[in-house]
């Protein structure tokens, strides 16, 4: 198989048990799966009509209608029974499973003779099928649903599923690939190619990891498949936007081995390199995962906000060039942040290289939490740093940006995206290779595993990120020889581990401190320092230029409207001083507060007839409060800024 290609723990065997972290786990069975399944069925009033479920009865012949919806509507109940699928693998529910099985049961009445599933093309376009790759999503709609087959059956070993999207598979490596009557094209939204390498693993089916690396090998060479192909007599465009085609939107301008900055699409961009990196592993290919280091690099270090988000253009949800990081206008979709975690986890896992882990924390603390209200029922699909609302007008520049969540969206792909990786976080906390454990991020749980074929259970207790004492203890048996590493963030001072209460030499390798024993009943203290403190931006960053931010260990901070008025980006803020820290545990459901004193920009002798004037600025001093940014815009709609202007 290569390199590790896939060494996370099995999520059956973990539980989280982290205060932090189920403020949001705990929904996800009782109110976020129900919440979206009534969706899915538009059972609830003021929401966005999805018809999804609709659809697939229209398409298995069952009801009568049109299709409605985005081209890529089957997605929305993919990552739905994807959610379930990791929902059930830590517990099981005998209604959930029951509701899941009927809705497999439909998507297989759904299904063509020949394999072929997609509800628009199935009802709608029934000619068009495969002739335009471009825009139509049928690969990436057939990698959601291979995802989802692929969870649900490792869930609870049920193989219907499996076998339904195996049968579409199998019609897919018929249909493309580089032999003389096949399509030689390849997904204009990428996604199918990580997921085919998920179905080689779980079925041993050569052809998938095959057809994987021909989607990535193939795309970008020669003449572009894309332009060509809306040059043909079939082609029908669907999205007026895709007038004047870039290829770089899809990163299909160059071979991905060439490709060295991140450029077009977000989504699209972290799905394909998280599919890179996989190939990069089971082939043992040197040159892709060349170019997936250069392509993190680019993207983490020169492209990436502080909050963990990628895709600063609200046009086309796109990247645009090195430094370009509006704060107010940015889109920093949800979905993005996702898609870098995913990439970065693969190759944290490839390399066992724990940088890579500082940026999958940050993506994961900030703006994957940001993307849902703490009630699990309202989402943020665009996630700002500085929010204005009296000026996200509709039919402006700043349409895409929402002061408050939305219950749902008409193109739908963050809320469940959301749910997928929350019922699925247990797989970024660990890493094992044999008896070799690598502890990646400092989430509370227990879990089961077996070193030197003996089964152990190991237990991490703490109340991080608000405290930065741990315990992690293994209790076992076991004669050979096992080794422990713990990731040592980036922002950790004074890292310090006891193991049975003798302090440990640290050396550190790529960012882990490793332990190596015969391990029986081990306790290890972890304990460092990560105070929340101002930082600055490389000063290549135009809008953040001059301005300060202020970040705790993986959380970044944020001002409301709500704590200190309106008019926040009027503040000016001296870094000479040290943020104090409160827990609170009445506000957000208990977080730690910073606050720090500033100056704000009075507004005394002006009014509203006068807009410029010859006037020396005057100051006020003010007491600021800043609460964590993944929790924002959970009390009252208002203004918020993460950047803060700087007092020099």
């Amino acid at each position: 198989m290569g390199r590790a290609a896939n060494s996370s723990i099995d999520l059956k065997n973990i539980h989280i048990t982290d205060s932090f972290w189920n403020k949001y786990v705990h929904l996800v069975k009782d109110v976020i799966i129900p919440y979206q399944w009534d969706i899915l069925n538009d059972r609830l009033e003021d929401v966005e009509t999805s018809h999804c479920i609709e659809n697939f009865k229209i398409a298995a012949g069952e009801s009568e209608g049109e299709f409605q919806g985005a081209v890529f509507q089957d997605t929305d109940v993919a990552k739905w029974l994807e959610a379930v699928g990791f929902a059930l693998s830590w517990e099981r529910d005998e209604k959930l499973e029951a509701l899941a099985d009927e809705t497999i049961d439909l998507i297989g009445r759904a299904q063509q003779p020949d394999g072929y599933l997609n509800t628009y093309f199935t009802i709608k376009e029934p000619g068009l099928r495969w002739t335009n790759l471009m825009e139509g999503h049928e690969l990436y709609t057939a990698g959601h649903m291979i995802e989802a087959a692929v969870a649900y059956y490792e869930a609870t070993g049920k193989k219907k599923f499996l076998d339904i999207v195996s049968r579409f598979a199998d019609l897919i490596c018929d249909t493309f690939g580089a032999e003389e009557g096949k399509i030689h094209g390849y997904p204009g939204h990428q996604e199918i190619e990580l997921a085919l390498v998920k179905l080689y693993r779980v079925t041993g089916t050569r052809k998938y990891l095959e057809l994987a690396k021909y989607f990535i090998d193939a795309r970008g060479e020669g003449e572009n498949y894309f332009l060509n192909e809306e040059k043909k007599p079939a082609f029908k465009r669907i999205f007026p936007d895709f007038h004047d085609y870039n290829p770089a939107y899809s990163q299909s301008h160059q071979p991905v081995r060439k490709q060295k900055t991140a450029e077009g699409h977000a989504v699209r961009a972290n799905y394909m390199y998280s599919a890179m990196a996989d190939l990069a592993c089971e082939y043992e290919d040197d040159r892709l995962k060349a170019a997936c280091e250069n392509l993190w690099d680019n993207m983490v270090h020169k492209r990436m906000y502080i909050t963990g988000s990628v895709g600063s253009s609200g046009i086309l949800e796109r990247f645009t060039t090195d430094y370009d990081l509006p704060n107010a206008s940015n889109y920093s979709e949800t979905c993005a942040s996702i898609a870098l975690a995913m990439f970065g986890k693969r190759m944290a896992d490839m390399e066992k290289d724990a940088s890579y882990m500082d940026a999958v924390e940050r993506a994961l603390y900030n703006t994957v939490l940001s993307g849902i209200a703490m009630d699990g029922k309202s989402f943020f699909y665009v996630n700002p740093l500085e929010v204005w609302p009296a000026n996200c007008i509709p039919r402006t520049s700043m349409e895409h940006v929402k002061p408050v969540r939305q219950k749902w969206f008409g193109v739908a792909c963050c809320p469940p995206n959301i749910t997928r990786t929350l019922a699925s976080l247990g797989q970024y906390v660990y890493f094992q290779e044999k008896d070799q454990i690598y502890v990646n991020l400092y989430i509370a749980n227990e879990t089961e595993v077996q070193i030197g074929g003996n089964p152990f259970k190991i237990t991490l207790e703490g109340n991080f990120p608000w405290e930065n004492n741990l315990r992690f203890t293994v209790d076992g048996e076991c004669e050979s020889e096992g080794m422990i590493a713990f990731r040592v963030p980036s922002y950790a001072k004074n890292f310090c581990i006891l193991h049975n209460g003798q302090k440990v030499e640290i050396k550190t390798e790529k960012g882990y401190a490793k332990i190596a024993g015969k391990f029986s009943h081990e306790i290890f203290e972890i304990s460092f320092e990560a105070p929340a403190v101002f930082v600055h931006a490389n000063p290549q960053v135009r809008a953040d230029a001059a301005k300060t931010a202020v970040v705790k260990g993986p959380l970044v901070y944020c001002l409301e409207e709500a704590d200190n008025g309106d008019d926040l980006s009027a503040l000016l803020i001296d870094t000479a001083q040290t943020p104090e820290e409160i827990y609170d545990d009445q506000l957000l459901g208990g977080c730690s507060v910073v606050h720090i004193s500033g100056r704000k920009i009075s507004g005394e002798g002006w009014n509203e007839h006068v807009l410029y004037q010859e006037k020396p600025v005057s100051l006020e001093d003010v007491k600021l409060t800043l609460v964590p940014y993944c929790y924002w815009g959970n009390r009252k709609a208002g203004e918020m800024l993460v950047w803060m202007k700087e007092s020099l």
